[in-house]
């Protein structure tokens, strides 16, 4: 049986359990919490490819087993000390990790993933995503917009001179899908985006939903349901697409951003 420490190299590349959540070792219990938060938005297994199913599963529980450690006092002071864990009275494998991060965040509102977004754009924790997905999807513009937290089709020209100013420096490949990138791909993902509001504004009419955030709430469920089958959080939908318009699935890579 794989230790959680090896668990924490394999899949974050590090044995450090706070550099896991991305936290300062003298992280508050709060802030223990917002980075666990932070971090699960990115590798929640419903964020994956379903052929990368298992390595994301694994994944997620491993960052669930380093915070439960981190929030309980004395295994953490225990950790603190040694720098050790004991893998042995650790929660296991088949513990619900999913059931037990929707109780530590079912709290968390519409407001919230707002105040998340504000806080995301623009931010080195972005730019750092950004270059991740760009460098993941070979300069692929869909593919970043699908797999960086809250972008939009609207966000492109903003990624797009980030990305450009990466390249003449010589931070980033030069790749075609990026650079050479046809206007009528573009203009086909403008108009993709835009048929997918419209269905959007057109389902809430059908359904009879106002703006309210419960009628967000089940209009985005609603749509992750028909799209992907076994998609029930709507929590991680807001997180991938912030907004009304449901958004496309994010198809991405276990162990990236």
């Amino acid at each position: 049986m794989t230790g959680l420490l090896d668990s924490c190299e394999e899949f974050f590349g590090t044995r450090d359990l706070y550099k896991v959540l991305n936290v300062d070792k003298k992280a508050s219990e709060n802030e223990l919490k917002k980075g666990y938060h932070r971090v699960s938005l990115k590798v929640h297994p419903d964020r994956v490819n379903p052929n990368e199913k298992q390595d994301a599963t694994q994944k997620f529980q491993t960052l669930g087993k380093v915070y439960a450690i981190l929030s309980d006092v004395d295994r953490r002071a225990v950790y603190d000390e040694s720098g050790e864990v004991d893998d042995e009275n650790i929660a296991p494998d088949d513990r619900d990790w999913d059931q037990y991060w929707r109780l530590l965040f079912k709290k968390i509102t519409i407001e919230d993933i707002k105040n998340f977004e504000s806080e995301y754009k623009d931010s080195a924790e972005e730019q750092s995503d950004l270059k991740q997905a760009y460098v993941d999807g070979e300069g692929d513009m869909e593919y970043i917009i699908q797999n960086v937290l809250c972008a939009t089709v609207d966000d492109e020209p903003r990624f797009t001179k980030i990305i450009q100013k990466w390249v003449k420096n010589k931070e980033v490949p030069d790749f075609d899908r990026f650079s050479k990138e046809s206007k009528k791909k573009k203009d086909a993902r403008k108009r993709k985006a835009e048929k997918e509001a419209e269905e959007a504004e057109e389902m809430k009419k059908e359904l009879g939903l106002g703006d309210t955030e419960d009628s967000l709430k089940a209009l985005i469920l609603k749509r992750s349901r028909e799209r992907a089958g076994e998609m029930d959080s709507f929590l991680s939908d807001l997180a991938k697409k912030y907004g009304g318009s449901g958004g496309k699935k994010g198809t991405k890579k276990s162990g990236k951003k």
